[in-house]
């Protein structure tokens, strides 16, 4: 479970860059992403809107699987 700064400093990339922040929450190749680039291009606060439903709303553990793998990822200590 990401911590409440951790979800502070998504939120805040995403209301500047919409898929930065979606993509640092669910990864670059996953159906969120690619909803908030349309979003984006087709609208800079339709974009914004999706990025925050799909940082705050979608549970990224709950859906969580090999071939949804974020592309950054902490390594474990």
């Amino acid at each position: 479970m990401p911590s409440r700064c951790e979800i502070c400093c998504e939120i805040l990339i995403a209301v500047l860059l919409p898929p930065v922040g979606v993509c640092l929450r669910h990864g670059c190749c996953t159906v969120e992403f690619l909803i908030c680039l349309a979003l984006t291009i087709l609208g800079y606060i339709p974009g914004i809107i999706y990025a925050l439903y799909a940082i705050v709303y979608i549970d990224r553990d709950q859906f969580f699987d090999e071939s949804r793998r974020p592309l950054f990822q902490p390594q474990p200590v």
